[in-house]
């Protein structure tokens, strides 16, 4: 009976294996078509030059938080924004960006006096596809690549705009940053699968259901990839889209083993 059951388990894990190994196949070929072997060669010239390597010597360093919203006034001001203005890390930029929002959301960013938060409302919304799974692959795509333009930092990070930050966060991440470099790290997170149920998402690759776009954090030369609003025609979600379209460039990733993030059930987001 023993051995029948490791010889099932055997397969299973032989069968796991080789669907991540075809994944990653079929990602390799999407990425060469995606990303011009110009860039590739951009990047790594990049990556020796003092100018990049400076951020890692850098005493304090800035780290932007880039924030996509639309209409989550309540949500984004008490939890989300909250949990950037109370890290114990302060060196930080809070870029907000609408996505032509309609509800109170500047009035109660512009309640918040601190100097390092900005929000700018778009006065259009994106254009994303009607077909509702679709249309969540990409939904803020507008709005995050405007905050991207707009970051100064020496690193940069996200949130989404209904979850929050442990409040050491962009502190560790940024030490660990600094003492191991890396180009991208990425890390566990609490994920709310029904509501008030949490799990733990190890994040033990960095890989399509491992990440979040609010578990991520990296070096600044890395904004010059976007998200891309057509993700979708390939069924990927934008952040995983661009994360492998990161990873065909060649760069230096890291895992951290810390959970630093509360991700909530997507129960509360209006009709984009």
């Amino acid at each position: 009976m023993l051995l029948k059951f490791l010889r099932g388990l055997y397969r299973i894990n032989h069968a796991l294996d080789t669907i991540a190994r075809l994944e990653s196949e079929l990602d390799a070929w999407r990425s060469h078509t995606d990303v011009p072997e110009s860039l590739i060669s951009e990047y790594q010239l990049a990556r020796r030059s003092d100018e990049y390597l400076s951020v890692y010597k850098k005493p304090n360093p800035l780290v932007s938080v880039c924030i996509a919203t639309y209409n989550r006034g309540p949500l984004l001001a008490e939890r989300c924004v909250a949990s950037v203005l109370g890290q114990d890390y302060q060196n930080l930029e809070i870029l907000v960006v609408g996505d032509c929002c309609t509800d109170d959301t500047a009035e109660r960013l512009t309640a918040i006096s601190d100097p390092r938060l900005k929000f700018i409302n778009l006065p259009e919304r994106g254009r994303y596809p009607e077909r509702p799974e679709w249309r969540w692959m990409v939904a803020g795509t507008t709005p995050v690549n405007h905050a991207l333009e707009l970051a100064r930092g020496d690193f940069i990070t996200h949130l989404d705009d209904d979850d929050r930050y442990a409040p050491d966060r962009i502190r560790h991440l940024v030490t660990s940053m600094q003492q191991q470099p890396a180009d991208f790290i990425f890390h566990p997170f609490w994920h709310e699968y029904v509501p008030d149920k949490w799990r733990l998402n190890q994040a033990e690759r960095l890989s399509s259901g491992y990440v979040t776009t609010s578990s991520i954090f990296y070096h600044r030369w890395l904004a010059c990839i976007p998200w891309d609003i057509n993700a979708y025609k390939t069924r990927e979600p934008g952040d995983f889209n661009r994360i492998r379209k990161l990873k065909h460039l060649g760069i230096v990733t890291r895992r951290y083993p810390q959970p630093l993030l509360w991700h909530y059930r997507e129960r509360s987001q209006p009709p984009r």
